[in-house]
């Protein structure tokens, strides 16, 4: 006689979709609250309509920043209806109420556990002890063969244009042995480069005095340039070392121990530097340090010491008081500076923001004229530097490979240098990559041509 045996069916989980607005620190945040609820049994939609509950992840740094997160607020609300607002705009509740009212609740940046309590009471787990919920590493929204690695919270600075330290607090630095922990995790679980975040990188570990942790049966301290060595020493499962990228850099004294690890390929040689002006006057009043003689100065010590270092920066045109002498300054110092990789925005006052108050303000069809001008004039520093790359051997990381031609089967892909960080800088774009190759792989390639922000080439022969 045979026993009939019954499956077990489980109750479905609820699902819980994101939308992750503004800059990778946002990102790392929207993995965290993802990975915790994915530990609490809930199911991830691709989509509106499988969603029980859309979270949206806003920012609120510039007023245009602003308007997208209510318009993303918006589009949920009318394709669900069924909204959780956290992030930078978190702060900013009533406008957020006052636009949606029926908005399931509002948070505020990185507040965790508030958020993750949201969804909770909006749609309640189901307990399901059987089922392994997280994947090792937790759960990303990057590609596996990169992941961002967050630092720190919160900023010291009291920048005139910014409002960031009002909305995410003072520097709060994370244990270094948790960060290493993490960082050596991410890899194990595949990443094959390391972004490294937080509001201020150089920063890091000034709160704690730099508080030192035991680490591979080793002290080691919570400062950048510690962290940066040992990020250094990681390895993959199959003994490759991981690109590390710094992002964030403020140009502190000790910045300049960071460039021998670079010449001696512990670290990936990129500095991403927010230098945001460079005439003196504008740097004042934007309450940051006006030393821009002794940063060219540096910057050319740098590349004595590390020659392919990539030095990416951007710059804010239009803030008040500037005038088209202070313009011209800061055009002419890129000239001297020559920077690699180069972002500029038009200045937007945000509420909150001490520079709204200054005099001078510049008319919005100089700040676009200034704007188009610095644009320019980068875009041809950056073409002629990526001319000099032509014919050169670059190791290259892939992002993306694409389908055989129909034609003649020969597979073009898509990669980045080490003077591409992603989603921000250029990419390499590949002809006759082969087949086999995956995302995540490193390896060199021939430059064959270039534009003002790209490479072309084709894979080294093995």
């Amino acid at each position: 006689m045979c026993a009939t045996i019954m499956a077990t069916k489980f109750p479905d989980a609820p699902k819980i979709g994101m939308v992750s607005l503004g800059c990778p620190k946002n990102l790392v945040d929207s993995e965290r609250i993802l990975t915790k609820l994915r530990s609490d049994g809930y199911q991830m939609s691709p989509d509106y309509a499988g969603a029980d509950v859309v979270l949206v992840n806003t920012c609120g740094f510039l007023d245009s920043a602003k308007e997208e997160s209510l318009e993303a607020i918006g589009e949920a609300m009318a394709e669900n209806g069924r909204v959780i607002v956290t992030g930078c705009m978190g702060d900013e509740a009533d406008v957020i109420r006052a636009k949606f009212p029926q908005v399931l609740a509002v948070t505020g940046a990185h507040q965790y556990e508030q958020v993750v309590n949201a969804v909770h009471d909006a749609s309640p787990p189901i307990p399901n002890a059987f089922v392994d919920l997280v994947p090792e590493g937790g759960l990303k929204l990057t590609p596996r063969h990169y992941s961002y690695l967050k630092i720190s919270e919160g900023c010291n600075h009291r920048c005139s244009f910014c409002i960031i330290p009002s909305i995410r607090g003072d520097l709060v630095s994370r244990r270094i042995d948790a960060v290493l922990r993490e960082a050596e995790k991410l890899v194990q679980a595949g990443t094959k480069e390391l972004l490294v975040i937080s509001q201020d990188t150089s920063a890091y570990g000034v709160d704690t005095r730099h508080e030192p942790r035991l680490w591979k049966g080793r002290e080691v301290r919570a400062h950048m340039t510690d962290m940066a060595r040992e990020l250094g020493q990681l390895r993959t499962a199959d003994g490759v070392a991981p690109w590390v990228r710094l992002h964030y850099v403020y140009p502190y004294p000790h910045v300049d121990q960071v460039i021998p690890l670079m010449a001696d390929g512990l670290l990936t040689p990129y500095l991403d530097i927010p230098f945001q002006h460079a005439a003196p006057s504008v740097l004042k009043a934007m309450k940051r340090p006006a030393n821009e003689a002794k940063v060219l100065d540096r910057i050319h010590k740098w590349r004595a010491i590390c020659p392919d270092i990539t030095i990416r920066s951007t710059f804010v045109v239009g803030f008040p008081g500037e005038t088209e002498a202070d313009f011209q300054y800061l055009l002419d110092w890129l000239d001297e500076a020559q920077l690699d990789r180069v972002g500029a925005f038009r200045f937007e006052p945000v509420e909150g923001a001490p520079a709204n108050a200054l005099p001078g303000a510049v008319p919005e069809e100089v700040k676009e004229e200034r704007y188009q001008r610095i644009m320019a004039k980068t875009a041809a520093i950056s073409a002629a530097k990526l001319q000099a790359k032509i014919g050169r051997t670059l190791p290259v990381i892939l992002d993306e490979v694409g389908e055989p031609d129909e034609e003649d089967g020969s597979i073009g892909a898509t990669a980045r240098s080490q003077a591409d960080a992603p989603e921000i800088d250029g990419s390499v774009f590949l002809r006759d990559v082969g087949e086999g190759r995956k995302a995540g792989d490193i390896f060199d390639v021939v430059i064959e041509d270039a534009d003002e922000h790209d490479l072309y080439g084709v894979p080294v022969q093995d």
